[in-house]
């Protein structure tokens, strides 16, 4: 057995740009590695977490052509923490409207976490223009997958960092997290809404990795950052990111025929494996990987591993 795939060393963008998509909204785009090579697209998470320059190292820069970029809001894209003309099938278009920009026909398409509710909308919307399928993980979108995560579940498995979640919601309103975060994030007092970001992101920073990363949680907890992701994220999720019940299952089959992978981690505590089992039964063309020691960040060694050499495979 060889060792464990890493990233790649450090590249910069061979070319970046703003795309006007309209509806006031600018997007932030970078294209990396060799042009001419194997197209590719990067999802970020969140939704509202943005690029960062390791993700650009997930693809061999000598054999892919890849285009990353941030999501409406986040990011460097403007305006920022912005949620009007925002939701799925905005970025849905976004992705078509990037795809014209790079001259691909098809491109792979990688995503994860919420990269990876993106990828399957985009996928099941556009199915001839994807010519695989990275996704890491899964996140279907579900108002269970959501009470899990922000009401009833990982509250279990991590009631120290709950109770930091909980604090600067009344009693009164903890019934609902969601729609309780919801009222302070879009509300006027400036105070509250940073608390509630600060708040809501640092939940998500502590629990997304087997073992605890301060780099992790000092990233989620800086405010320009914490406030394009709470808002954003906690928006999708109080509309249930523009789905219907069981939609993205329910639509698997229109995948078919297209390769891919589904990498998740064994203990990924914001998205149970269920949701990854279930998409692999619908979509059994695509490797599965389900990763022993792993929780739900990109860069646990596992997860990487198995991340790097999907993105070989399909060069």
């Amino acid at each position: 057995m060889t060792g464990l795939r890493t990233l790649y060393p450090s590249i910069e963008p061979y070319a970046t740009g703003m795309l006007d998509v309209g509806d006031g909204h600018s997007i932030y785009y970078e294209r990396v590695g060799t042009p001419g090579g194997t197209p590719a697209v990067f999802l970020h998470g969140g939704p509202g977490g943005g690029i960062s320059p390791d993700h650009r190292r997930l693809f061999d820069p000598a054999r892919y052509d890849l285009l990353l970029f941030d999501q409406r809001g986040c990011g460097r894209s403007t305006p920022h923490a912005e949620l009007g003309a925002n939701t799925t099938w905005h970025l849905v278009d976004d992705i078509e409207r990037l795809r014209a920009l790079a001259g691909a026909e098809q491109w792979l398409v990688f995503g994860g976490s919420w990269g990876s509710t993106l990828a399957l909308a985009y996928a099941e919307t556009h199915p001839e223009r994807v010519s695989a399928l990275i996704l890491r993980g899964i996140f279907m979108a579900t108002q269970e997958e959501a009470r899990w995560y922000y009401q009833f579940g990982a509250s279990q498995m991590f009631p120290d960092k709950w109770e930091r979640f909980l604090a600067p919601i009344p009693e009164a309103e903890r019934g609902d997290m969601i729609a309780a975060y919801n009222r302070r994030l879009t509300g006027d007092d400036r105070r509250a809404q940073l608390e509630a970001a600060k708040a809501w992101s640092l939940w998500e920073g502590e629990t997304i990795t087997l073992l605890p990363s301060p780099e992790l949680s000092t990233a989620h907890g800086e405010d320009h950052f914490a406030i394009a992701f709470a808002r954003i994220e906690n928006h999708y999720f109080f509309n249930d990111c523009w789905l219907e019940p069981q939609q993205l299952l329910r639509d698997a089959g229109r995948l078919h025929g297209i390769p891919g992978a589904i990498i998740h981690g064994r203990y990924d505590m914001p998205c149970p494996a269920r949701a990854a089992w279930d998409l692999h039964k619908a979509w059994p063309e695509a490797e599965f990987h389900l990763i022993e020691g792993a929780g739900h960040a990109y860069n646990e060694p596992g997860i990487l591993d198995q991340l790097v050499r999907a993105t070989d495979r399909f060069a």
